[in-house]
């Protein structure tokens, strides 16, 4: 299998040069308030059992998962590798890491 690893740079210029990119939030929702990058979408682990709809014909985007602290996050990546997908990043070090670089998050109200 290959995923990319991703740093937390990385994943910032990505997303401030609006490159056509899925960034997936793996994490379960209780754990969103301690912060969450603004444009995650939130599909916790639980829910790869199947493919979430929201994935359905995006196999060739390029997709970028996260979690807390980047274990979960490869266990979806391999949820979505078996399942045909093969553009993948896992998130190094997850969302400690990139509030650790001092990037921007939003906190849930």
């Amino acid at each position: 299998m290959t995923v990319k690893i991703m740093s937390s740079a990385e994943l910032k210029k990505k997303l401030e040069a609006e490159e056509n990119l899925l960034l997936i939030d793996c994490r379960n929702p209780e754990e969103l308030v301690g912060g969450y990058i603004q444009q995650a979408k939130l599909i916790p682990l639980s829910d790869f059992d199947g493919i979430p709809e929201f994935l359905e014909g995006k196999e060739e985007v390029e997709i970028v998962v996260q979690c807390r602290s980047g274990a979960r996050s490869m266990q979806a990546c391999n949820i979505l590798y078996t399942n045909g997908f093969t553009n993948l990043s896992n998130l190094d070090g997850g969302i400690l890491a990139w509030i650790e670089e001092g990037y921007p998050i939003k906190k849930k109200e």
